[in-house]
């Protein structure tokens, strides 16, 4: 049996193509050594077979893998599969083109973020200001709401303190399975802001979502600090660092040669 067959293969292209968060699993060691399958986060297996008995166990663990996008060989008795996680650029959608969004598209530019910055001000929205961002997108945010995908990919920051430029992005998001959304401004601020939403029929739940004010707790002052501290809560956000994975099966060290 083939580790990486023709459909497997173009499954996990697919998958990229579309910028779908997935996994190539396959069997390294056990009865089935060599068999494979491609998997979405969303609509789980699209390719390929895994092995009887087995496939429950993989199937959890991997989605617990991809939601950390983490890679890993998983132990099950005497059988053992390495589930490669496919991870898609992530994308960074900056609202509001003030000091703070420069700073964060040059850093986030090291870190491979795709990213979009909006803003109704054109005059503020220009190349020359924002060389780092992919795409420029001038308008309210319900104007231009068509051109983006909120998505598992998704980490959306708020640098807009007028309320008007807020209001039509809190149906947009709170309710899309967006990775991370922050928003600017005091505690005040915030505070204010879970009151119009909670009195505008949103869950504590959906409203937490929202960090709220934006960025790690780190003294930051500059816009660079600032951006450093937004990029900070994204990285923790995305990362997890701190959750533990509580896989089914056993995580497998790498030998010396760095080989599951």
């Amino acid at each position: 049996m083939t580790v990486y067959n023709d459909e497997v293969l173009a499954a996990c292209s697919e998958l990229i193509a579309h910028r779908r968060l997935g996994a190539r699993i396959t069997v390294v060691e056990g009865v089935a050594t060599g068999a494979s399958a491609a998997v979405d986060l969303e609509n789980g297996l699209v390719a390929g077979v895994l092995p009887d008995g087995l496939a429950g166990s993989v199937m959890a663990d991997a989605r617990k893998l991809m939601s950390r996008e983490r890679s890993m060989a998983v132990s099950y008795g005497d059988q053992a599969v390495f589930i490669d996680v496919i991870i898609p650029r992530p994308h960074l959608i900056i609202f509001g083109a003030v000091h703070i969004a420069q700073a964060l598209c040059a850093l986030a530019r090291h870190l491979d973020f795709d990213i979009t910055v909006s803003d109704a001000r054109p005059a503020f929205l220009t190349p020359e200001r924002f060389p780092d961002a992919d795409q420029l997108l001038v308008g309210w945010p319900d104007d231009i709401a068509a051109q983006l995908a909120f998505d598992h990919r998704s980490y959306v920051v708020v640098l807009s303190h007028d309320e008007r430029f807020e209001a039509p992005l809190w149906p947009m998001v709170l309710r899309a399975p967006v990775r991370y959304i922050g928003a600017m401004g005091s505690k005040r601020t915030a505070s204010a802001r879970v009151q119009r939403l909670s009195e505008a029929g949103y869950c504590e739940r959906e409203i937490s979502r929202i960090k709220g004010p934006i960025g790690l707790e780190i003294g930051a002052d500059s816009p660079a600090e600032v951006a450093v501290a937004i990029l900070g809560e994204i990285i923790s956000t995305r990362r997890r660092p701190r959750m533990p994975l509580d896989l089914v099966g056993s995580p497998r060290r790498p030998d010396r040669q760095g080989k599951p």
